[in-house]
């Protein structure tokens, strides 16, 4: 018998059911509210995907514009543009590059390339392509060795430039005929004089053979002005010759270690940089060194010294040639490289001017430091000869 006041069996079952229902309700209505969390997480991460997606979208078209933009403009630049990876190797090259150096330059070695396509000219840093006259600057682009190289085509500038330079020693040489005139007049009245001497019967063997000496010296002197003017006027060119800076200054000192000592003028030589290493002409630079130092050593009294040093630097070489005499006056100093223009009675005045026109053809220049009575300095300023970097 079920005594009173207790559960039956049944009852006892169907209370256990309401609670586990109960306790079902609860964890279904929790994974219900997590779902609707989880979906609005997954709503809203889709909509930053979409916000990112579409900057990456705009971020995309805007790079691929500037690369469209980018490539229409290496395909309009006239200058050559070459791309090397970190092997030497070509990756890309622009239109002017395969017009310039022709049209098989990707995937060739560019040491190669520019051993068999181009020729070095007597101007640093410009070479000869076919019948194109190039300039070539070389940069590097990143990290792993990769250059970037850049062609220019200078033929145009080059001939302008010759042209120019022409043109301007005709002008020269225009103004400075009535110059001419009067220097070839006065060496030519003097000897013509003396040799009328060497007619007289009654003159003394003594006599005639001072008045044959004058002649000759007046009529060197002619012959040397005139070999001087045709130098000016047919200007310099700059040559290939490969020489080393010490083996310049052994020719030029064999020159003029003879007038030093005629002249009792001290002769002093200071060079660093006896193995840097120029191109050019070897004749017309020692000319060019020559000429400055006959123009130090007129500047010197008996006992004086000139000192000749070469010294290189940022990719420069400079040879100075530096005396102790008494200096040049300001108003003289801006005008000692024009021709004919001269102090000394004895002078030609295409010294100095024939030493700038070798410097200038060489890509230098010439510089002149002087004050009164502390003496002058000449310095000779020109490119070191460099090969470009060949690898692969």
């Amino acid at each position: 018998m079920i005594e009173a006041g207790q559960p039956s069996a049944q009852e006892g079952r169907a209370q256990e059911l309401q609670r586990a229902f109960d306790a079902f309700n609860q964890v279904s209505q929790a994974l219900t509210m997590a779902y609707q969390g989880l979906q609005g997480r997954v709503e809203s991460l889709t909509i930053e995907l979409a916000t990112a997606n579409g900057e990456l979208r705009r971020q995309h078209d805007a790079k691929e514009a500037l690369a469209e933009r980018l490539r229409l403009l290496l395909n309009a630049l006239p200058a050559g543009v070459i791309v090397l990876d970190g092997d030497a190797r070509v990756t890309e090259a622009n239109p002017a590059a395969r017009r310039i150096l022709g049209d098989d330059l990707v995937g060739e070695l560019w040491p190669t390339l520019l051993g068999g396509l181009l020729v070095p000219t007597e101007t640093p840093a410009e070479w000869q392509s076919g019948g194109c006259r190039v300039a070539i600057v070389e940069s590097p682009i990143d990290s792993m060795g990769g250059r970037i190289i850049l062609v220019h085509d200078v033929t145009a500038a080059h001939s302008l430039k010759a042209e120019l330079e022409r043109n301007q020693r005709l002008v020269a040489m225009g103004e400075m005929a009535a110059s001419l005139a009067h220097q070839l007049r006065t060496p030519l009245a003097t000897a013509l004089l003396y040799s009328a001497n060497l007619c007289q019967p009654e003159l003394a063997d003594a006599a005639r053979i001072r008045f044959a000496e004058k002649t000759t010296a007046q009529l060197r002197r002619l012959e040397r002005l005139i070999r001087e003017v045709l130098l000016f006027a047919r200007g310099e060119r700059a040559g290939s010759d490969r020489l080393l800076v010490g083996q310049l200054l052994a020719d030029v000192a064999q020159t003029v270690q003879p007038l030093f000592r005629e002249k009792n003028v001290a002769y002093r030589v200071d060079c660093q940089a006896a193995q840097e290493q120029l191109c050019g002409s070897r004749k017309a630079l020692a000319g060019a060194l020559v000429n400055l130092l006959e123009n130090a050593l007129q500047a010197c009294s008996a006992g004086g010294e000139v000192t000749l040093t070469a010294c290189a630097a940022d990719g420069q070489l400079r040879i100075g040639v530096r005396d102790t005499g008494q200096g040049i006056a300001p108003e003289v100093q801006a005008r000692v490289f024009e021709p004919f223009f001269t102090t000394r009675a004895q002078g030609t005045g295409l010294g100095l001017a024939i030493a700038l026109g070798v410097a200038r053809a060489h890509g230098g220049s010439i510089r002149l430091s002087s004050a009164l009575d502390q003496g002058s300095e000449f310095v000779l300023v020109l490119p070191i000869e460099t090969t470009m970097r060949q690898e692969g």
